[in-house]
């Protein structure tokens, strides 16, 4: 039996991605009613599967795309405000090689990557020797020469969670595990059918359903597009520790495409990307054995000591749907995103997302918002630049400050605990561990520092559900657990998941 339709919304946001999130929590803040609905987990797709970086897109200046770069570099700098717990800064060492790319041309390019965008926190690019500490740190002792330069880390799938967090604390309904499967105006809205028998009614949908965007708003949404769509893998290894030191390598290979290795928690550094045309299903893209060579012989080139791909303690794609202007070549094609309105009836529009990039998600929301803006007379205008995601406000302090203000309340618990969980949840995390002082308050410990208490908490809080969410998405635990405690959490929440 289909529910009676509930009182109608302003906006019906399909998908849980990056993009998604952000659209929802703006016009959350604008005071628009607003209901989100993503079938599987949130980010479980192309959003928890990225290079896990804010950044401007280096490579991207050699396709002369600098209005792309230029925003992305400004969103850096506004996320580096407003997401301060889980944004961070890098710098990232470029052998250089020659033979590839001249040293004027990369100088040039730093130098426009230094100056496309106010650069407020963060140092700029200079040359740096590579054969002498810390920079030569693992690398092959035939390169001598190199350039720094800035960008920052980000945790990809806790940026989406925290995104709906602060969406849903604005009024938004946030919906997981629960698909669109068909829409058709009516009488001056949208009438959606959910999956679980719900249904709802909206004055404009967004689709921001990722790989998925052509399919829903052709077949679910029956509205026909010229647009096209053109899937991409990109997929990434992650592998022990190569080199000490907390500095990143961006990585020229001789396709001319470039490669990073980051370092990825404490023990760990992560190496990708790839960019491989897909047919498939973006549901079911893998890293294949194929691109997991690749990417060892890519570093392979430049570390001292070879690496296999036996090696590989963890590896994920993720399916870029990105818009096709045409290009044939997979890496050529434009990362920009474009917007596009389809309001047949003349006031019952949907808006779907074609593109974008983690860096640039508050931004495209912006622009989803402004063109949606003709259809909600008296619209608040942006606000997402100055309001700091959950978690980061920090009032005065600053996050060193906050971090060890948390540690000395929580003096008595593990430190390495204490780590993880700031770096996670940043002033949230006073609500994971509320009044505990002692490691009996945590509950079971599942290993690497991951306990009973914040898996209570992301299942309460965070719209977890499986070992999957908790383990890879929520925290990355699962790549420091043994198959026996990884089963250990699913049979726990097994027990708490309805």
């Amino acid at each position: 039996m289909v529910n009676a339709i509930p009182d109608s919304i302003d906006l019906l946001v399909v998908g849980g991605g990056i993009n998604g999130v952000g659209i929802a929590r703006d016009a959350a803040g604008r005071g628009l009613k607003v209901l989100l609905v993503e079938k599987d987990d949130l980010g479980a797709h192309t959003s928890s599967s990225s290079s896990k970086l804010i950044h401007g897109g280096l490579r991207y200046l050699e396709h002369y795309e600098f209005r792309l770069v230029a925003e992305a570099l400004a969103e850096r700098e506004v996320l580096l405000r407003i997401a301060r717990h889980l944004v961070w800064p890098v710098r990232f060492v470029m052998p250089h090689v020659p033979g590839l790319r001249p040293r004027w041309m990369i100088r040039a390019g730093l130098f426009l990557y230094d100056h496309l965008a106010r650069r407020a926190s963060l140092p700029g690019s200079h040359a740096v020797r590579l054969d002498a500490p810390p920079y030569n740190a693992g690398l092959k002792p035939q390169f001598r020469h190199g350039f720094i330069y800035s960008d920052c880390r980000v945790d990809d799938a806790r940026l989406v969670v925290i995104n709906a967090m602060d969406a849903r604390r604005r009024g938004a309904e946030i919906l997981t595990c629960t698909e669109c499967l068909a829409a058709r105006r009516e009488r001056g809205f949208w009438r959606a059918t959910l999956s679980a028998g719900r249904e709802a009614r909206a004055r404009a949908i967004v689709n921001a359903a990722g790989p998925w965007v052509k399919r829903v708003l052709n077949e679910r949404l029956g509205q026909p597009s010229r647009d096209g769509v053109k899937l991409v893998k990109g997929s990434h290894i992650v592998l022990p520790q190569l080199y000490p030191g907390d500095h990143a390598f961006i990585l020229q290979n001789d396709d001319r495409r470039v490669v990073f290795m980051i370092p990825y928690g404490e023990r760990h550094t992560l190496v990708g990307t790839t960019d491989v045309p897909l047919e498939g299903d973006p549901g079911e893209a893998q890293a294949s054995e194929a691109e997991a060579a690749y990417l060892c012989r890519a570093v392979g080139r430049y570390l001292a000591k070879p690496v296999e791909p036996t090696q590989v303690a963890w590896r994920y794609a993720g399916v870029r749907p990105l818009y096709d202007d045409g290009t044939s070549d997979p890496s050529e094609i434009t990362r920009d995103y474009t917007l596009r309105v389809d309001d047949a009836s003349g006031a019952v529009p949907v808006l779907s997302v074609y593109g974008g990039k983690v860096t640039t998600y508050r931004r495209l929301a912006e622009h989803a918002m402004r063109r949606l803006a003709p259809y909600f007379p008296g619209l608040k205008g942006d606000w997402t630049a100055v309001g700091p995601l959950l978690g980061s406000d920090f009032g005065g302090a600053s996050r060193e400050q906050a971090r060890d203000e948390f540690f000395a309340r929580y003096h008595g618990l593990p430190q390495e605990m204490l780590r993880n969980l700031f770096r996670r949840h940043g002033m949230l995390a006073y609500e994971v561990l509320g009044d505990a002082r002692t490691v009996t308050d945590l509950g079971a410990n599942f290993g690497a520092e991951l306990y009973a208490r914040e898996v209570d908490y992301l299942v309460a809080r965070e719209w977890a559900r499986s070992a999957e969410d908790v383990l890879w998405r929520r925290t990355k635990a699962g790549l420091q657990l043994a198959p026996e405690q990884r089963e250990a959490v699913a049979r726990y929440l097994a027990q708490r998941v309805s």
